[in-house]
This record gives structure tokens, C-alpha cells and sequence, in this order.
């Protein structure tokens, strides 16, 4: 499997609903909470050009919020994505 990182705040039903996925297909992910952590959040829109959460990369890959990931899923292209 190939590496999922997602940036998060703790209460944010998009967050949620992206681990409830990725946890359903049973995917380790390192889980960045940008919550009061402006460094950590600046880190997360440099390299999404987003502000918004949650931020997912799977691998070198920014698949972009919690929509865009459930999009893959619907296309059939989520499994092939985080296959190395």
C-alpha cells in the first residue's frame, strides 16, 4: 500500500466521513491535525493550494477533500490508486 497522509481538524464531518472510508478498507494513514497549529496548516495549503480540510495525498499523489476521494471510490479507482 502506498503511503495516505491527511491533514484534519478534529471536528470536521468532511474528516470524518474520508477516515470512515479509508478505515472501511482497512488503509493506515498518518493523520496530521492542523488544529491551532498555523505552521502545520500553512505546511497543508503550500503544498494543496487549499485551505479547506481535509487535505489527502495517497502516495505523491494529492487527491485534494473528502468529495474528491469518495469520487475515486465511485470510479472504481481508489483500490488501484493506493496499490504501490
Amino acid at each position: 500500500m502506498r503511503p495516505v497522509v491527511l491533514y484534519t481538524t478534529s471536528f470536521c464531518p468532511y474528516c470524518i466521513r474520508a477516515k470512515q472510508l479509508l478505515d472501511s478498507k482497512q488503509v493506515a494513514y498518518e493523520e496530521r491535525s492542523v488544529d491551532g497549529d498555523r505552521q502545520l496548516r500553512a505546511e497543508m495549503s503550500m503544498r494543496a493550494g487549499r485551505t479547506s480540510v481535509p487535505q489527502i495525498w495517497i502516495g505523491d499523489t494529492h487527491v485534494g477533500g473528502c468529495d474528491d476521494l469518495y469520487a475515486l471510490e465511485r470510479k472504481g479507482k481508489l483500490d488501484a490508486l493506493l496499490q504501490d
